[in-house]
């Protein structure tokens, strides 16, 4: 198996309402997107929105249904300066996310902090000077 992430997917209570707060959030849906499904090309990857439901039961798993139940997943959205982090967690609770942990300096070395977008998903915004972006938005591990 190649190492390589190509889609995530995120189960959402509502698919328009999620449609919604990511369009507030500026992000552009694919023309491959239909009534049941957004999808999002970011850099490498595509995010996919798709109901909660529907996924639990494709994968064959129960659907607890809690969106203030932490998932055990964050996704990450980095940013190339420190003072960005707030810029877009302001950003995402205008759109209609919650706050979850204002920005702050990390043990690691960055500055970070954390939203919830409307269905619950944990959110985190990141500096991480260790890790740079390039001019395509793809972030780059050292050697």
């Amino acid at each position: 198996m190649e190492q390589r992430l190509s889609l995530v997917t995120l189960g959402v209570d509502d698919i328009a309402a999620a449609r919604a707060f990511y369009s507030r959030l500026g992000w552009r849906e694919s023309s491959a997107s239909n009534d049941n499904v957004a999808f999002y090309q970011l850099g490498g990857i595509i995010l996919g929105l798709y109901s909660r439901v529907a996924l639990a039961e494709e994968a064959r798993l129960p659907d607890a249904g809690d969106r203030d139940r932490f998932g055990g997943i964050a996704v990450a959205y980095n940013v190339r300066e420190k003072n960005e982090v707030d810029d877009v967690l302001a950003e995402a609770v205008t759109a209609g996310g919650r706050l979850l942990k204002p920005g702050e300096d990390v043990f690691w070395g960055g500055y970070s902090g954390y939203f919830a977008d409307p269905s619950g998903h944990v959110w985190e915004v990141a500096w991480n000077p260790f890790f740079p972006i390039g001019e395509d938005g793809a972030i780059s591990l050292p050697d």
